[in-house]
């Protein structure tokens, strides 16, 4: 994957170096009920704002940073710059596709952060893995995620070849973004409302489909604009979305498959509607929620 000619996003927080500190909950026990919550199937979320209500959680004082890099400024790096040209080339290909809807695009502040940071939707902590958060319109990646793809998940084979499977994360992400901005995000939240667990997942699964989708759509598009991809890029991207399957994660973990447990679809799913994404670069195409088969 190439990045020379990929436009640079400047709505980045980086807070890679900045330690927090909170009270209550102490980072390790957010570590561990978020472990719990991944291997459970469950939003470690849901874990972490029950524990809070346990241990009192709530009239202290909000988290407060204290910046640990040496110069003072975290993150002026070749990691700050992949992640820069990629956001900056989904606001591209997303404010296109906006304009052409007569909509405009807002495009997301992606916040990089080292171990654990604060966020409207709770703590963001490694453990998660990336995610986005609808109530402050913020992408949360902590980098070591990828260190992950390669080494945990054998996802790619060299850091040169996970290049664009980390390009594909967080197109991923901003795709939850654009859900949020046409709506699709608050209406799956209704939805959910009064659905047992196994029902709400399966809804969950389809929005994440979706997004992956619309990850193969921006791939597609800029594709066709800079020609950025090397031979073996898309096949690393596929290995990646097997690779965090729900089925493969979870016979990873516990040794068998929960599927009403699944909340982003099995390694076949997700390899789909990527792909579908990819070869159509058309929006329309990623409706998820009608597939008469996900």
């Amino acid at each position: 994957m190439r990045i020379d000619e990929l436009p640079r996003s400047e709505n980045i927080d980086d807070r890679r170096g900045v330690r927090m500190r909170r009270g209550g909950i102490g980072i390790g026990t957010l570590v561990v009920l978020a472990l719990i919550g991944w291997a459970l199937g469950i939003d470690p979320r849901l874990l972490i704002g029950g524990a809070e209500v346990l241990t009192g959680g709530q009239q202290q004082q909000p988290p407060s940073y204290s910046d640990t890099s040496k110069t003072g400024k975290a993150g002026t790096n070749e990691m700050k710059e992949f992640v820069a040209a990629v956001l900056g080339s989904t606001e591209v290909q997303w404010t296109e596709l906006f304009a052409k809807a007569n909509s405009r695009y807002q495009p997301p502040t992606l916040v990089m952060f080292s171990g654990a940071t604060s966020s409207a939707c709770g703590f963001a902590q490694s453990a998660m893995g990336p995610f986005y958060c609808p109530k402050d319109r913020q992408v949360y990646l902590d980098t070591a995620f990828f260190e992950d793809l390669q080494r945990r998940f054998g996802a790619c084979n060299s850091t040169k070849a996970c290049q664009f499977s980390e390009a594909y994360v967080i197109a991923h992400e901003v795709g939850h973004h654009v859900q949020n901005l046409l709506g699709i995000l608050p209406r799956l939240q209704q939805m959910q409302r009064g659905l047992d667990r196994a029902d709400a997942n399966r809804l969950q699964v389809m929005a994440e489909l979706q997004a992956d989708c619309f990850a193969g759509v921006w791939a597609s598009r800029s594709q066709q604009r800079w020609k950025f991809l090397d031979p073996g890029d898309v096949e690393a991207a596929l290995q990646t979305a097997s690779a965090i399957g729900d089925d493969r994660l979870q016979r990873r973990s516990q040794g068998y498959v929960v599927p009403d447990a699944f909340t982003h679809g099995t390694s076949q799913q997700r390899v789909r509607w990527f792909t579908t994404g990819l070869k159509t670069g058309d929006i329309t195409a990623c409706d998820t929620f009608n597939a008469a088969q996900l």
